[in-house]
């Protein structure tokens, strides 16, 4: 009998710290601040999102033209898809990343080249 005492008691201070370390763990990342980008796709497309955007002048002709709109190249931003393969993620100082995105309407291409402060969005092109 002394065995499944001290077993209940093991497993009642293990429930008692699986319990406070749940409720930290919610505590901390319950704002929405807080991202955990685990895969290389979502990891780019934040850091690009926490720059400063520069428009190159391609883009904002297009923007002036209504061709586009900010929200599209947001969605782009958000949902968009990383072509690693035909990216230039090595570069130095600057990376270019090239953004696949598949709407509902259309299918576009996001060029964007990522500095230390700035991410130049510099063409975005129709498929």
């Amino acid at each position: 009998m002394k065995i499944d005492r001290e077993l209940l008691h093991r497993f009642k201070l293990f429930g008692i710290g699986l319990a406070i370390g749940i409720t930290l763990v919610i505590f901390f990342l319950n704002g929405k601040k807080s991202r955990c980008s685990w895969f290389p796709n979502e990891r780019i497309l934040r850091i690009i999102r926490q720059k400063h955007l520069v428009y190159s002048n391609e883009l904002q002709s297009q923007i002036q033209n209504k061709t586009i709109d900010s929200t599209y190249i947001s969605n782009i931003l958000m949902e968009g898809n990383v072509d690693f393969s035909k990216s230039q993620t090595k570069n130095k100082p600057c990376r270019r990343y090239h953004i696949d995105f598949y709407d509902k309407e259309k299918a576009s291409v996001l060029q964007v080249k990522i500095c230390d402060s700035v991410a130049t969005l510099s063409a975005l092109k129709f498929k």
